[in-house]
């Protein structure tokens, strides 16, 4: 599967659209994410507050000798619109080094997209919680390399 497109790319698409074709944008999105295995999506990697049904998996590529890992999520919805929210976030810190990804500011990053007034809000309701569990992921992974654990 080709590399997951930036969220600056993405963004200079969705700038260029309205309407139902940003619909259709995150619907295509959504259909990029690498898949994720049924076995994967369990409780523990469930998001709370989603009104659809929300799985996040961190796995990590160590990548070099002594380099920091790199973070891949695999992620999926059971809701087409939702699962393209979720490639949006996923986007912003895919295969970016853990501690990165702890310290971004993902919601500022998704601010130009606007999607609060795109959407209603019971699709974006669960975006901070997406957000907060993949940063706990990131900041986890990264203390275990700083502490060498």
């Amino acid at each position: 599967m080709p590399p997951m497109r930036t969220l600056d790319d993405i963004l200079e698409e969705y700038d260029f659209l309205e309407g139902d074709e940003r619909y259709r944008l995150l619907i295509e999105l959504g259909r990029e994410l690498d898949e994720m295995p049924d076995a994967l999506k369990t409780d523990a990697t469930l998001v709370r507050g989603c009104s659809a049904a929300v799985w996040v998996y961190p796995t990590e590529d160590t990548g070099t000798a002594g380099g920091a890992s790199r973070l891949h999520f695999l992620a999926d919805s059971n809701a087409a619109i939702t699962k393209g929210i979720v490639a949006l976030v996923i986007s912003a810190v895919q295969d970016k080094p853990a501690a990165d990804v702890a310290a971004m500011d993902v919601i500022g990053m998704l601010s130009p997209f606007d999607l609060k007034n795109q959407l209603s809000s019971n699709r974006t309701q669960g975006v901070p919680n997406m957000i907060g569990l993949v940063q706990q992921h990131a900041a986890r992974i990264a203390d275990q390399e700083a502490t060498g654990a």
